[in-house]
């Protein structure tokens, strides 16, 4: 095994030291000025030859997802969270193997993720390079607590790998910017919602997690009660949302109330951003060591494992719907259960499996991996784009851990991590 997941690793950083960091997104189209413009004209139109238009307005994405690109000039862009994944894989990898060379990206990559921070806020932060459009229209550069929280996961396993106290700072300083920037939500006493940017007051449970895992790891590394109690507040307002069969739906229950959401939206589940409340909670309790964490904490993943697999291997993209099955779904379901393994045993059989179904069936021969995988009425259709950040840098985060997992550190204890 050892020898697959090595090649696998070392074929992606072929092609990435031949592409380099910058690359395409899933969004970049969907932010662009002139393909909305174009694409609000023909869905308002009742002429069946625009309407046909708009059918392969719509398809463009799964069929031809270079040629939409070009045609509106689309252009390559740095992610700051692909460099934040890319420099916590370079760390980690830099840990397990020792090779000069990955300690030497890994530090250039902080580096650079430092001098383009976000400007104008109360700490570091860092958004995406296109439109985001959501409950709220994002605009491009937008600070955003997913993005920050993954930066500074990386931020902060360079200070407990390096050694540099810069690195600490910085995560101090992105403390500053969730507690001070990011709209918060008091539901009451105990409980409080991050929202997910600056500009908007939404609840996603992800997002209050990442920030409410970063809170408390940075508030224990350096005392600041204030950072743990505010990171309490948000778990528990998660936490008291768990549905009775364990899992979490993406949007907590205020904003059905706020934004007069359909019950389709209201009760979105899907593989990736389950993973990511997994794994924010068992790095949470890895903290506190709570065991009513722990129970709510075990119904979750007992929910992933029996609905968002096919045949332990497969990851689903809905506990209703196999496809599309998505790059980032089986990059989530690797890191995750890579990471759990350490408490369920169970987890790493899991990991094994999506790892190996994933290097067989959407690895290139380059080494990069393929967007996804779609049923189109019984045909199975690859579609075939190295987006940069949703799966190129979260395929590298997750094989680093992956390999991570199969070596054991000196306590025979794995690392957690939340993002």
């Amino acid at each position: 095994m050892d020898d697959k997941i090595i090649e696998s690793i070392a074929l992606l950083n072929i092609w990435l030291e031949k592409n380099g960091w910058a690359g395409y997104d899933p969004y970049d189209i969907k932010g662009n000025h002139k393909y909305l413009v174009l694409y609000r004209c023909l869905s308002g139109s009742r002429s069946p030859i625009l309407k046909a238009l708009k059918m392969g307005f719509d398809n463009s994405e799964v069929f031809c997802p270079m040629l939409i690109r070009k045609i509106f000039d689309i252009q390559k862009e740095i992610n700051a969270k692909a460099l934040g994944l890319f420099a916590r894989s370079y760390i980690d990898l830099y840990n397990n193997t020792q090779d000069e060379k990955y300690r030497e990206k890994a530090r250039y990559v902080l580096d650079l993720l430092a001098k383009h921070s976000s400007k104008g806020y109360s700490g570091m932060c860092w958004g995406y390079p296109f439109d985001w459009q959501s409950l709220h229209f994002l605009p491009r550069g937008t600070p955003s607590g997913v993005v920050s929280a993954c930066v500074g996961d990386a931020f902060f396993r360079g200070y407990q790998i390096f050694g540099d106290k810069k690195y600490l700072d910085t995560c101090q300083s992105i403390c500053n910017f969730f507690m001070n920037d990011l709209n918060i939500d008091f539901i009451d006493e105990d409980k409080l919602c991050f929202s997910y940017t600056p500009v908007d007051k939404e609840h996603v449970h992800n997002v209050n997690l990442f920030v409410a895992e970063f809170l408390f790891r940075i508030g224990k590394e350096i005392d600041n009660k204030k950072y743990i109690m505010y990171g309490m507040k948000a778990l528990n307002y998660t936490l008291n949302e768990q549905n009775s069969d364990g899992s979490f739906y993406y949007f907590g229950t205020e904003d059905k109330i706020q934004y007069n959401l359909p019950e389709e939206t209201l009760k979105r589940i899907d593989h990736y951003h389950t993973g990511f409340v997994l794994r924010s909670l068992y790095s949470i309790y890895t903290i506190t060591e709570d065991e009513e964490l722990f129970l709510k904490f075990r119904k979750c993943y007992r929910h992933y494992c029996h609905n968002l697999f096919e045949d332990k291997t497969i990851p689903k993209f809905t506990p209703e719907d196999k496809y599309p099955i998505n790059i980032h779904s089986c990059a989530e379901a690797i890191l995750c259960m890579s990471i759990l393994h350490d408490i369920f045993p169970d987890a790493l059989e899991y990991a094994h499996n999506v790892f190996l179904w994933t290097k067989n069936n959407m690895q290139t021969k380059d080494g990069w991996f393929i967007y996804m995988i779609v049923d189109i009425k019984g045909i199975k259709w690859k579609v075939k784009i190295p987006y940069i950040r949703w799966g190129q840098a979260w395929m590298l985060r997750a094989l680093s851990q992956y390999y991570f997992s199969l070596h054991k550190n000196e306590e025979g204890k794995f690392e957690t991590n939340y993002c």
